[in-house]
């Protein structure tokens, strides 16, 4: 099963009648699809359209994020006046005194390390500006997306990318160099990314804008730092600059592919990637240190690694992919299943949710436990993964048995107070295992 396409017109895909901005984004992959070589030159003028605004902020209001430096949030822009905001906005971008402020910088634990990852959190006002931007260059961008490319976009998800990789191992192609880049959303040079926008964008208002987007820095101990690379994590429309900066190494590799130095196949996730060829790793690994280094980019070394998929696991976009046994007759198949380190991440987040210091109402703990599990499972509803929710249920059980005890002053483990069928029924919590195999039958009276 290949991926569907990503672009919002989408083989043809008739726009929502009625919705202007839905047009204005077909018309433009439409055109920029028929002519690969054209460059947009009238483009600013929709940024501030309107319809485009109010279409930015309901995707702001959506993603419900943290105020940025001005302390400004949400509620308060919605107390101010949605459509008062956006008239300001509006005429800042029509006249030319739109200026971004810095974003605040804050740091967020790595999954899986002990580092801390920088995330830069806009204003909510530049927050709007950046996904109106967004808007109007996406279709324009996704007309040049390759299909190997599934991080950010719309209509693709990380499971196609799975099932892409999934398929591809079942075709032969099980030498897997598995990797990312080290730094990426920092390490991306603005002149260099500059270059890549121009090569579809010669609107010089929108490469103005785009470039006060960029130096705008980031807030960080009180002092605004204001670097010369990076597309900061946390701004709305970073992801497609990344995505933008990034098509550049794949249409490297195409390249390559037409020239058939060694046939692979690369599925690429943001800033992740994985190589999977039928012997050729070592020279795809060599040939993609030598592009990234070209395009002033490093692979993170401590990160990649060759495999035989046949042979060892993998992991990827949080999956562990490789040989799999069935338990009843112990044969094996390459498939994927949720990593170790996933389920670790999620029993660590239990356990933060339900802390002995955590004195919420019991009604509202479990719907924020659920949400989690739910959550998790969503993402984790591909391949194999009857085993993962076992080990997720197990832990979840004896978490909350030992969260009622300690809140409830039982002088036992409380094993036969909150029983597994108490915890998983009266009380409610979500077990990850029913919604795998389904609910029981009804018995009949």
């Amino acid at each position: 099963m290949s991926a569907v396409s990503a672009s919002p017109a989408a083989k043809g895909s008739p726009a929502v009648p009625g919705d202007p901005v839905r047009a204005l984004q077909h018309a433009l992959y439409r055109a920029a699809k028929a002519d690969p070589g054209r460059r947009f030159h009238a483009l600013y003028d929709k940024v501030s359209r309107s319809d485009v605004l109010w279409r930015a902020w309901v995707a702001v209001r959506r993603n419900n994020g943290a105020p940025g430096i001005d302390k400004i949030t949400l509620a308060q822009v919605e107390e101010y006046g949605v459509a008062r905001l956006l008239g300001e906005l509006a005429s800042e971008l029509r006249e030319g005194r739109y200026r971004p402020l810095p974003a605040r910088r804050v740091f967020i634990p790595k999954p899986g390390t002990t580092g801390q990852r920088p995330l830069s959190i806009p204003p909510v006002r530049d927050r709007i500006v950046q996904a109106a931007v967004k808007i109007v260059l996406e279709p324009v961008f996704e007309a040049d997306f390759l299909p190997c490319s599934f991080g950010f976009r719309p209509r693709r998800s990380a499971h196609d990318a799975l099932q892409v990789l999934i398929d591809e191992c079942w075709r032969g192609r099980r030498w897997v160099v598995e990797t990312d880049i080290a730094s990426c959303f920092s390490a991306i040079s603005h002149e260099k990314l500059m270059q890549a926008v121009e090569e579809r964008v010669c609107d010089r208002s929108v490469l103005k804008l785009l470039r006060v987007m960029l130096r705008a820095g980031a807030m960080e101990d009180g002092q605004v730092r204001r670097p010369v690379t990076g597309t900061p994590q946390g701004g709305v429309i970073s992801p497609l600059l990344a995505n933008r900066y990034m098509n550049r190494f794949l249409r490297h590799w195409r390249y390559q592919e037409r020239g058939k130095a060694f046939r692979a196949h690369v599925v690429n996730y943001a800033d992740d990637f994985v190589i999977l060829s039928r012997g050729h790793a070592d020279e795809a690994l060599t040939w993609t240190r030598r592009v990234m280094t070209r395009l002033g980019l490093t692979v993170n070394e401590a990160k990649t690694t060759v495999r035989n998929a046949r042979q060892e696991r993998f992991d990827f976009l949080g999956y562990s992919f490789g040989p799999h046994h069935y338990r009843k007759d112990g044969h094996w198949y390459l498939g994927a299943s949720p990593s170790r380190r996933s389920v670790q991440r999620l029993k660590a987040r239990v356990a933060e949710t339900l802390v002995p210091s955590n004195v919420a109402p019991w009604e509202e703990v479990r719907d924020r436990l659920n949400h989690l599990l739910r959550g998790w499972a969503t993402y984790f509803s591909h391949g194999t993964r009857l085993m993962a929710y076992r080990a997720a249920d197990n832990h979840v059980y004896a978490t909350v048995r030992g969260f009622l005890t300690r809140r409830h002053k039982v002088p036992s483990r409380g094993t036969r107070r909150f029983s597994d069928h108490v915890v998983f029924g009266e009380l409610g919590v979500l077990r990850l295992r029913r919604m795998h195999i389904g609910a029981p039958p009804i018995a009949e009276r």
